[in-house]
């Protein structure tokens, strides 16, 4: 169980700081009215932003040191 928590630990602090950085997005920048679909509602932007969190967090990923399980 341990295992399984730490191996996630990163991309969930990944996810929700992409996923706040979305809502400060949105409510510092934003757009006015409907012109953009990302930044016109805070979940969009939120969710996007989530996305690309998890997509970093994979890319950055320390690889494999010899002892990897596949």
């Amino acid at each position: 169980m341990k295992e399984r928590i730490k191996r996630w630990r990163r991309p969930a602090l990944f996810i929700l700081g992409g996923a706040l950085a979305g809502l400060a997005w949105h409510y510092l920048v934003g757009c006015s009215g409907n012109t953009c679909t990302i930044a016109a509602s805070p979940v969009n932007s939120m969710l996007y932003m989530a996305v690309i969190g998890w997509l970093l967090s994979v890319a950055l990923a320390p690889g494999c040191r010899g002892n990897c399980r596949r």
